[in-house]
């Protein structure tokens, strides 16, 4: 028994120190050809969403052409996105309501799905959340001076009226 004993401990040991098969030469896989919006249509996550809108979230964020984005976008009904926004901390300037909020440290935009305003608004403020990710700043006025370009883009694919 204490033979046993030894030995699952002298194997437990080898496995946590890194002795293990390990192949010499791997062979590398073909890299696959990417084009620029194909890295960001997939490297972000999005929750809650309907295939619908997240098509067209999809869609228009390949047209924005970002070079952040964020890590994941989560629709959530009024209650939820309440309760984010006071675990948060969000604070919404006077006079201004808020429609969808970037936690800048975990790099999540949260949208309200009771009160964003529908396919025609959604690009439109998703480029203002781009734009604190881009400048790196809870500031409004820096999140909509970043936007501006994604607008742009945005316009001149023709997925949003201006505002």
């Amino acid at each position: 028994m204490k033979k046993a004993i030894a030995l699952v401990v002298v194997l437990m040991g080898l496995a946590t120190s890194g002795i293990a098969q390990v192949l010499v030469n791997p062979a590398v896989p073909a890299a696959k050809e990417l084009k620029p919006g194909d890295v960001l249509t997939q490297s972000y996550v999005v929750q809650g969403a309907t295939p619908r809108q997240e098509t067209l979230l999809r869609t228009q964020m390949q047209a924005m052409q970002s070079d952040v984005i964020p890590s994941r976008i989560i629709f959530v009904p009024h209650w939820k996105y309440l309760y984010a926004a006071k675990m948060y901390k969000l604070h919404v300037p006077t006079g201004m309501a808020s429609k969808m909020f970037t936690h800048l440290a975990s790099r999540s935009v949260f949208i309200d799905d009771d009160y964003y305003g529908g396919d025609e608004s959604l690009g439109y403020w998703m480029a203002h959340e781009l734009g604190h990710l881009a400048a790196n700043s809870a500031d409004e006025n820096d999140a909509e001076k970043a936007a501006k370009p994604y607008r742009k883009r945005l316009q001149g694919a023709q997925l949003v009226s201006m505002h």
